[in-house]
Order: C-alpha cells, then structure tokens, then sequence
C-alpha cells in the first residue's frame, strides 16, 4: 500500500524541545576541566514535534499545536517545522518563558542520559490551544503528557473530551513522570483517549501493575478504547477494543544503533502513518515497529525516518 492524498491529517498536540546533542561521552570531566568530544549538534525534538516531522516524511500531513519562546531555540524550532511543510498555525510564542531544550550525551553505545529545561511546555494551557488548526484535522495525538505542567491533568482531559465532541479519533502518549503522580493525572483522560500509547516501564507505574495483559485490564478498565504498549527490545503490544487479551509484535533488528533518541516517538508516528491510511490495526503495529527501528539508524529524533513507500518495502524484505 502506498500512501495517498486522501489520507487523514494529524494534529500534533504537546511539547516541541530544542536537543543539543553532545557524544560521545564517556565520563564527566571535574569542574573547572575541558573534556574533548566529536561533536555538538543542535537538533529538533519533542515527543509532538518529532511526529509532526516524522508524519511529513511517511507523506501524513500534519499540524503542530504548542508554544515556544521568543527566542534562538523558538525561531530554530518554527523553522524546522516549515522547512518540512508542517502547518504552524497553531504554534503559539510567549515572550515570557523560554523555548523547552535539552542537553543530551550520547555514549559509544547509542545510550543518552540528559538535562532538560520545561521551558514553555509548561506553561502552555487550553486557552493557548488553537481550536481551528484542530478542527482541520481528523486525528489529534497528544504527547508529552507528565511534562506539561499546566495542561496536564484537568486541562487534557477536557481537550481530549473536547477533541471527542469534535469527532475527532484521539491518540496520547506520555514521558516520564519525574513528579511520581503517575494516573492521578491521567485517569481522569482515559475515557476520551482512542488510542493510548505509553512505553511499559510508564505503562507500569500508571496501571500499578507489572504483567502487561494486567496493564491493559486497568487502562481499559478506565475506558481506553484501544491499548498499545512498547516494549523496547520485546517489540510492541496490542490490546484491541472489545478483546480480553492483546498481541505481542516482534521488532526489527538493527546492528550498532546510533542514537535512541525519539525511537518511542518514531514508533508512535509510524502508527499514525499507517492508520491515517486505513491499514488495519495489526498492519499499522508492524508498520509502527518498522518505523522505530529506522529512527535508531541516525542522530537526532527524526533523521532517520524513511518515506512510507520505503518503509513498505523495507518490512517486505524483512519477511
């Protein structure tokens, strides 16, 4: 199946991060101490962001909805998004807050570990949503949930419960969450969310449960309609509306993976992709894990994303 004109348009709704990428790096230097390294690179980033992009390269089109700051980092980010054709009219700048950034260091091995700053992710909140670049679109994915401090909570659950009022399919993934509130947060959006997404390790601590068929009870429990979980290495999980129990979805292997930055975002993209192409649901959790695995194959979230006619041809090899 080749992706057409004809498919639905996703509005990327959440956080959109500046990542200065540092590697490789393999120890600390003391303070006061110069530690030589091979590069820094300054990249765009955002669980929200990354789809918006990654969805322009697999041919979806998309919308962004979010904040930046008036700033080096805001301009860096709003360019990158219509540089790859994405609709930015929902992308709101406060000359309050700075733009969300990372610093993230890179190992040998591909493996980061990072400091971030909130930035205007936090302070975005309903009233900055842009109800008409949402209305232009027919799925709406929420992402960065547990690092958006105002919209968090409360104000996601009445936009989504909004989103479904508009007739909208709605989608949600989350980071994870420093604070520990976990689904005191979240819960209360469950009965609006289509689609949720979250990695297992979030999965577990949100459900308060370890096995992943437990994990999905709960969620469904709550009212998620469709339950989709990524297992990292194990590949993904899909528990489908109506069923008592889900699939397990084997992964790509890739050798000498070069950066894991934004492989669960990657994933996540690669779904939307696919079913706004109306590919069944056991096809799209394949595309999806088709997806992840060639965002590993290069530095930076969305770098290494393949068109969707090659991506297609890439698990047809596989096979």
């Amino acid at each position: 199946m080749s992706c057409g004109k004809n498919a639905k348009k996703v509005a990327c709704v959440g956080i959109l991060v500046a990542d200065v990428i540092v590697e490789p790096v393999s120890n600390y230097p003391e303070k006061g101490v110069l530690e030589l390294v091979n590069s820094i690179t300054m990249h765009n980033g955002g669980n929200a962001m990354t789809a918006a992009i990654n969805l322009r390269k697999l041919g979806v089109e998309s919308s962004m909805v979010g904040m930046v700051g008036d700033d080096m980092f805001g301009e860096f980010l709003t360019g990158r998004l219509v540089k790859a054709g994405i609709d930015t009219s929902g992308v709101k700048v406060s000359d309050k807050v700075q733009t969300s950034a990372s610093v993230l260091m890179i190992d040998k091995t591909g493996e980061r570990s990072f400091f971030h700053c909130k930035g205007t992710n936090a302070v975005l909140t309903s009233a900055d949503i842009d109800y008409d670049a949402v209305d232009k679109c027919d799925m709406v994915f929420v992402t960065g949930s547990f690092l958006m401090d105002s919209f968090d909570g409360v104000e996601t659950m009445e936009f989504l419960k909004r989103c479904k009022e508009m007739g909208k399919t709605t989608f949600l993934d989350v980071c994870w969450d420093a604070t520990g509130k976990w689904g005191e947060l979240l819960n209360m959006s469950m009965p609006y969310i289509d689609y949720f997404m979250p990695s297992i390790d979030e999965a577990v601590c949100i459900a308060k449960k370890e096995e992943i068929e437990d994990i999905a009870d709960v969620f469904v429990a709550n009212g998620v309609k469709h339950v989709i979980i990524k297992v990292g290495s194990k590949g993904s999980y899909l528990r489908k509306e109506g069923e008592t129990s889900g699939k397990m979805f084997k992964p790509f292997f890739v050798e000498n993976p070069v950066d894991t930055t934004g492989a669960g975002d990657s994933f996540c993209s690669g779904f939307l992709a696919a079913y706004a192409n109306g590919m069944e649901l056991e096809d799209c959790m394949v595309f999806a894990n088709a997806v992840g695995s060639h965002c590993v194959t290069a530095k930076g979230a969305t770098s290494g994303t393949k068109s969707f006619e090659e991506t297609i041809e890439f698990i047809k090899n596989q096979k």
